[in-house]
């Protein structure tokens, strides 16, 4: 029986413009049936390596490969259909006066602001994926009249829309309240179990965030990887001081972490 790729493998990705070194010899490798947390300070590299690993930003040296298809040598565009990617960027491109169901229904066509002619078939499964991430009953509110915590429920909705391979959250918790947080952060663990569901990568600065879906962490400092493996043996206090840079410590809450300065 052949064996399956990885979902998606960085090997020794080196990027720089002019003199400024901005990833350095990172390898990472994201297997099927794995969800994994990017964590790191502002600065680390986090967003680089998403943008590298989704085209828009050419490495120096290193290869990139997803679902099989290495960078440089096929089409990424067409590879590129199979990530989606929740970021608060979005909000800003998305008509106010737009309803939830044709954003959700824009993702199929990897738009924003929909213009094409939707079908039917587009409708119902625009619907299904509302319903799947608790948001069904504000299918035809514009983007306009909704909270935050909606709109990014509406957002995963359409990335899943695509029937993505990887779904990339950006930090999707930023401008949540208290509530909203806990409440998306349970949508986002469902997520991550769900079967024949994409691999999830999620992109935050706080542990609190991890839940306890994600199996895998991949820390960045300085452009460099400094931990990658599973959770347990990655997400500890020495490995989070190196991180930020300063002493912190860890204590286990039931099924989350949390993290303090010392």
């Amino acid at each position: 029986m052949p064996v399956r790729p990885p979902i998606l493998e960085v090997r020794d990705l080196f990027i720089r413009r002019d003199r400024t070194v901005i990833l350095n010899r990172v390898n990472w490798r994201v297997n099927r049936g794995e969800n994994w947390v990017m964590l790191g300070a502002n600065g680390s590299g986090k967003t680089s390596l998403l943008r590298s690993i989704t085209g828009y930003l050419a490495p120096t040296a290193g290869e990139i490969n997803l679902l099989g298809g290495e960078y440089g040598n096929c089409d990424w565009r067409a590879l590129r259909e199979h990530i989606g990617i929740v970021t608060n960027s979005f909000s800003a491109l998305i008509p106010l006066c737009e309803t939830a169901l044709d954003t959700v229904i824009s993702g199929k066509y990897a738009q924003l602001d929909l213009w094409v002619r939707t079908t039917p078939a587009d409708k119902t499964a625009a619907r299904k994926w509302l319903d799947v991430v608790d948001a069904g009953y504000i299918a035809q509110r514009e983007w306009q009249h909704l909270s935050q915590g909606e709109r990014q429920r509406v957002l995963i909705a359409r990335a899943l829309m695509a029937q993505p391979r990887l779904l990339i959250l950006d930090e999707p918790c930023a401008g949540l309240d208290p509530v909203a947080r806990r409440d998306f952060l349970a949508l986002v663990d469902r997520l991550g179990r769900r079967r024949g569901g994409p691999a999830l990568v999620l992109v935050t600065h706080h542990v609190e965030e991890i839940t306890p879906a994600f199996t895998h962490a991949l820390l960045l400092r300085g452009g460099e990887v400094t931990g990658s493996g599973p959770r347990e043996k990655t997400l500890t206090a020495t490995q989070l001081s190196r991180v930020f840079s300063t002493t912190v410590r860890l204590k286990r809450e039931g099924d989350g972490l949390r993290m303090s300065l010392m």
